[in-house]
């Protein structure tokens, strides 16, 4: 009988933390309350729940100030609330924090831009679940503005100016997540040892594909 009890008062103790959550974000974005006391009512988080709540929280400071008709009516619809829960699933079985991130500017992203297609959210969500912040880092170096100095340079590497804008990462460990960036359709830089003049060395940006441009755009903040 006293399991029973037990069980009873950890099933409340979830439901009232759900709710918790539910009633901050709903008094600080009121608009996007209503669905995400949906998902989180349908949905049991476990012990990740404080996972959650940060994202949460954080998705509501993000979105304090952004106001817009067309957002409101889209979080509203069931193709939200499937994102958001697949979403939030995600978040919750995330350990690194930076990858959260990812995956809450991503939240942010479907709702300042719900006209994109459905499969393509899909897509990128996916893609997030697949990478590592260093793949993050890596992207970011490759889609660096040159500086004056790379330019300069008579002959160089797309590894050489990778391995200038970050240091700490080994050049065969750059070589092997360059490949999976390759592999994921978000880069097609195959020719890292190749020589080539400076400024084509350092103009790493053609590199990114279109899907990989769009990525960008979607999840990664300036």
């Amino acid at each position: 009988m006293k399991e029973k009890k037990d069980e009873i008062v950890l099933r409340n103790s979830k439901t009232e933390k759900t709710l918790d959550i539910a009633s901050f974000v709903s008094s600080a974005i009121p608009w996007i309350g209503s669905p995400i006391s949906n998902v989180l009512s349908g949905v049991s988080f476990g012990r990740k729940i404080g996972r959650v709540r940060e994202a949460l929280k954080d998705l509501a400071k993000d979105l304090t100030n952004f106001k817009s008709q067309v957002s409101e009516k889209y979080v509203k619809t069931e193709e939200f609330e499937e994102l958001l829960e697949k979403t939030l699933l995600m978040i919750a079985d995330e350990r690194n924090e930076k990858k959260r991130k990812i995956f809450r500017e991503f939240l942010v992203g479907v709702i300042k831009s719900p006209s994109e297609p459905y499969d393509e959210q899909i897509m990128i969500l996916k893609t997030i679940e697949q990478l590592q912040s260093e793949h993050i880092r890596i992207i970011r170096a490759i889609s660096q503005t040159p500086q004056p100095e790379e330019s300069d340079m008579m002959f160089g590497a797309p590894i050489n100016t990778l391995s200038r804008r970050l240091p700490g990462i080994p050049s065969d460990r750059m070589e092997e997540l360059v490949h999976q960036l390759n592999n994921l359709h978000l880069t097609n830089l195959t020719g890292l040892r190749v020589m080539m003049t400076g400024r084509a060395a350092a103009d790493l940006g053609h590199f990114i594909t279109s899907y990989g441009k769009r990525f960008i755009d979607f999840i990664i903040e300036e």
